[in-house]
């Protein structure tokens, strides 16, 4: 890449290049710099179609420009609250295994898409540049692709009539490509971590307290987070690397993760293995290998490129797990790697993957059906094969967040199961607060983070419910085809079907569309500050018979319903619950 290219503020500045007609209205072009390039596209129906391209090994600019027609928004992985249409002086991100992955999605103000495109391969560090070309009244995403020894491939989607939909035919493909991590049943259970509750004052009389009242609730699931390890106080990283347990907190950690799971829960254990910090005994032999300071404080961050970082990492995790009969790790802190990209020395992505692919394979021969939960931004496909369960991104108390970023991950999501961030909420609070949380989570596995011995009778009795609605209706929410409306608003109304059954959530005020057509069961779910729910039949009339819960759980109202074409008002309290079970033969 030429240095006029780095100091180019707009994509108008940079040098001129050829486009090309490619699909759907997109303009491609691919300016070669002192080397041979060449695509071509390969159509296929019903699935995304390849782009080939070919540039003798040297570095890949792929420029895509499209008429901006009525765009609304932009959607990428690493998106965050930035969805809408940024100025192309202003988009950018680098995509690599373990930060997001080399995709994107242009949609328009109906929700139909412009352009969906995501890399085949998920390793390689991938520069991109997006947004409004203000001189050029289009809108543009440019790819720097480094050289590759092969050629490069870029799926490319057919306009679709949502974001969700274009998104599905990527899924599916990776589905059909990757070997993910297989998912045992543990992994789609309702999670208790212990970091909201206790940060890092954790310790084996509080931790078994707040599991067995867990299990009661319906969690399988238990998370030993930050703190359970020596020199693991003080919110800082400064004593990360030795990963062994203090024994103050747990003076004997493996008959406390017996006791843990004879309640039923697995248990997973926190660890950020990129980390070093000088407290920790192991410092002095592996701080020639970690140069740069990571951006959690106190820890520097270990150099995935070395194979001794990499063995020892993998022996670190392996012997976790083997010595206190864990179920797995929660791995946090991957995307740190990233402090090394660019540098000349290696392509970092190419270094995780292999450090990856030995951790998987030692795990798995001490647990077979290991559990290993990574966060975003390191979620895309290119990690099914690591991990199973995918979380999103920390939002403490954050409802509004935790459906965002859940429904975000979902939408590339290959293999593994996604899961919330912790729930956290005022034991203080109406019992509402609380059910917004479980609310905000409810197309994921929820994880809960409160010290559950403290909560209100109204609090624990509304977890229950809650948790076990959650798991009749897993079918639907982890595994149906779920529509959740344009990313920019940010999935106000999500719908979610399979097998007869469709559960819709809504969180604005608004007319939700009913198709009670192929569907014996609808589930209305009031996420609003009203009362009540204001819902659209379609052409046909049908009877419902219909269930309203509060937010407690308790039975509130029972009545026969026929939804006539046209509006009709469901009195369904703030936080509360209805069931629609249609009756078969129309109106009775």
């Amino acid at each position: 890449m030429s240095h006029a290219t780095h100091q180019a503020v707009t994509t108008a500045e940079l040098a001129p290049a050829a486009y090309e007609p490619l699909l759907d209205g997109v303009s491609i072009a691919v300016p070669a710099r002192g080397a041979d390039v060449s695509w071509d596209l390969v159509e296929e129906p019903g699935g995304p179609s390849t782009l080939w391209l070919r540039a003798d090994g040297a570095p890949i600019e792929v420029r895509f420009s499209v008429p901006l027609g009525d765009a609304a928004g932009y959607w990428h992985p690493s998106v965050g609250w930035h969805r809408t249409l940024l100025a192309d002086w202003e988009g950018r991100s680098v995509a690599s295994l373990v930060d997001g992955h080399a995709a994107g999605c242009l949609y328009d103000h109906s929700g139909a898409t412009l352009l969906t495109f995501a890399a085949v391969d998920p390793v390689p560090e991938t520069a991109l540049r997006f947004g409004v070309s203000e001189e050029n009244g289009t809108y543009v995403v440019h790819l720097h692709l480094p050289a590759s020894n092969g050629p490069h491939r870029l799926l490319l989607v057919p306009r679709a009539e949502s974001v969700a939909a274009a998104l599905r035919v990527l899924r599916a493909w990776f589905t059909a490509e990757v070997a993910a991590l297989p998912v045992p049943d543990s992994a789609r259970t309702p999670v208790y971590s212990t970091w909201y509750a206790f940060n890092q004052q954790v310790d084996a009389v509080s931790v078994e307290t707040q599991a067995r009242l867990a299990a009661e609730l319906g969690c399988g699931v238990l998370i030993l987070d930050d703190g359970w390890q020596r020199h693991g106080h003080g919110r800082g990283y400064a004593g990360c690397g030795d990963w062994e347990p203090d024994g103050a907190k747990f003076p004997d950690f493996t008959a406390h993760v017996d006791r843990v799971r004879g309640h039923g829960l697995r248990y997973l254990v926190w660890i950020a293995p990129l980390l070093l910090g000088p407290r920790a005994a192991c410092h002095r032999q592996w701080a020639p290998y970690a140069t740069r300071p990571a951006t959690a404080p106190g820890a520097a961050v270990l150099d995935p490129r070395h194979p001794e970082v990499r063995s020892w990492i993998v022996e670190s995790c392996v012997r976790l797990v083997r010595d206190h009969g864990l179920d797995g790790l929660k791995v946090d802190f991957l995307d740190q790697a990233m402090v090394y990209a660019g540098d000349g020395a290696g392509d970092v992505g190419a270094a995780m993957a292999l450090l990856l692919a030995d951790l998987r394979c030692a795990l798995q021969t001490v647990r077979p059906d290991v559990l290993l939960e990574l966060r975003q931004p390191y979620t895309g496909p290119g990690m099914a094969p690591y991990g199973n369960m995918m979380r999103s991104l920390d939002c403490p108390a954050d409802a509004t967040a935790n459906r965002v970023r859940t429904i975000d991950t979902s939408l590339l999501t290959v293999g593994g199961a996604v899961h919330s961030d912790m729930l956290l909420w005022d034991p203080a609070a109406p019992v509402e607060a609380a059910v917004r949380q479980l609310i905000g989570t409810f197309h994921s596995v929820p994880q809960l983070s409160v010290r559950l011995d403290r909560l209100p009778a109204g609090h624990r009795e509304a977890i229950g419910f809650w948790l076990a609605e959650w798991s009749r209706l897993r079918p639907q929410l982890l595994d149906g085809t779920v529509e959740p409306g344009r990313p920019d608003e940010l999935y106000t109304l999500v719908r979610s079907a399979a097998e007869g059954v469709c559960v819709i959530d809504v969180h604005s005020d608004r007319v939700v569309p009913l198709r009670p057509a192929g569907q014996h069961e609808i589930v209305l779910v009031n996420a609003t500050p009203a009362d009540r729910l204001t819902v659209a039949a379609g052409e046909d009339s049908h009877t419902a018979d219909i269930t309203v819960h509060d937010p407690r759980g308790r039975i509130i109202d029972r009545c026969r319903h026929v939804l006539t074409p046209g509006l009709h008002t469901v009195p369904v309290p703030s936080m509360g619950l209805a069931t629609l079970r249609i009756r078969e033969g129309g109106t009775q």
